[in-house]
């Protein structure tokens, strides 16, 4: 008989939420990880009094309202708003692309005068072959050579040329000097970092830290269900290839300021 309702391979958000909403169901949870904590890609540390996010900024934002009241039960978020500032060389520009954006770029004040340059610089073609082509549809010249193409080839380790069209079908283009970049009404980080949440959600699971659920495969036989988040590629031994993953390299640095008296 297993042991286990659920196997849960991952300590990662869906299984938070899985395992805290089972446990209120009376089932009993068990979670395979094979890293040496749980919280999956939202793991935080305190560095010097910072709640430093070790594998990239998470921003929670939602545009549901019970979604966004539920993860109130969970913690309490502050009041950040992303407004991110892209560099090109010296430049620096607004993102989301917005008018203060256009501004930066032409010293265009008005939505129609944006508009119109934008048009002006637009690649003609029906069928775009590539992301390139696409791109260039729908900004033009300007934005997708400082604010596009660079980013996009070192995010996906490929020229934009040899890009689908498809991975661009659209730009968001905001006619407004609104720089928040998320159109969602709730948003925030949580107050203390994301680990006080993966704690109350596996509150009432048992854990398996530092445990290679693949190499490990006969931890299914103690429980009625498994529930896997890894990479699917590598459950399946890649029979198919491997999918094309991309990653990021995370180097720190602390840096600290003297003060002169």
């Amino acid at each position: 008989m297993s042991k286990y309702d659920f196997l849960l391979v991952g300590a990662g958000l869906f299984n938070a939420v899985f395992a805290i909403e089972a446990a209120k169901e009376g089932k009993r949870c068990l979670v395979v990880e094979q890293r040496s904590h749980i919280g999956g890609n939202l793991y935080c540390e305190n560095i010097a009094g910072i709640n430093v996010h070790m594998h990239g900024a998470h921003i929670f934002h939602t545009d549901n309202e019970s979604i966004w009241n539920y993860m109130q039960e969970l913690c309490s978020f502050n009041h950040y708003v992303n407004s991110p500032l892209a560099k090109y060389k010296d430049e620096l520009y607004n993102l989301p692309f917005n008018m203060n954006t256009f501004y930066q770029l032409w010293k265009t004040i008005t939505p129609a005068d944006a508009l119109k340059k934008i048009e002006s610089q637009c690649l003609k073609i029906d069928n775009p072959k590539n992301f390139e082509e696409q791109a260039l549809c729908l900004v033009g010249y300007d934005i997708y050579n400082k604010l596009i193409k660079g980013y996009t080839e070192k995010q996906w380790g490929k020229k934009t040329r040899d890009l689908p069209a498809f991975i661009i079908k659209r730009i968001p283009l905001r006619f407004s000097f609104n720089n928040n970049y998320f159109n969602d009404p709730y948003q925030g980080i949580p107050v203390g970092g994301y680990n006080p949440i993966f704690k109350k959600c596996f509150s009432k699971a048992d854990t398996l830290l530092d445990t290679n659920f693949l190499l490990n495969r006969e931890l299914s036989d103690m429980a009625k269900t498994v529930i896997y988040t890894g990479m699917i590629d590598q459950y399946f031994d890649y029979c198919y290839g491997a999918l094309e993953y991309r990653s990021l390299r995370f180097e720190h640095q602390q840096f600290s300021r003297k003060c002169c008296n």
